[in-house]
């Protein structure tokens, strides 16, 4: 496995509304995705485009989602995790349970339409770190 480039870093927040115009009035963001439910994971997304990443901001869906637990501990939001990119997410999932790390569950299917693996934080210092196939649109992010 090769540590590809920073995708995204996903941030927790209790409204993504209430983010998007912080994001737009403070750092001047303009270039903001329309948000969109994504059900299977529990929660809500929209991304913000900066000129070498993406933030994607999390909302719970619903009372179950996993965001709404880290809510609950951080109930102003926060930084969730971090996105890295990988060419083969079945071999990097292999490799990293080879060499001892904890991925948590199996791939699935993220809000970019390419499948993704979470990393347990104590591997990384307690920084949860998502795994993304490479979209195959670079420009996609």
């Amino acid at each position: 496995m090769s540590l590809g480039r920073l995708n995204h870093v996903g941030v927790a927040t209790p409204s993504i509304a209430k983010s998007v115009e912080t994001y737009r009035l403070l750092l001047g963001a303009t270039a903001i995705g329309e948000p969109f439910d994504l059900p299977a994971q529990g929660v809500k997304v929209c991304f913000i485009d900066a000129p070498n990443t993406q933030i994607e901001l999390i909302e719970p869906y619903d009372e179950s989602s996993p965001i709404a637990g880290f809510l609950r501990k951080n109930p102003a939001g926060g930084q969730h995790h971090v996105c890295f990119e990988v060419a083969d997410i079945a071999a990097a999932v292999a490799d990293l349970k080879a060499k001892g790390a904890t991925v948590l569950g199996e791939p699935r299917i993220g809000a970019h339409g390419t499948p993704i693996v979470f990393v347990h934080p104590k591997d990384f210092g307690g920084m949860l770190v998502e795994l993304m196939e490479t979209p195959g649109d670079t420009g996609a992010h």
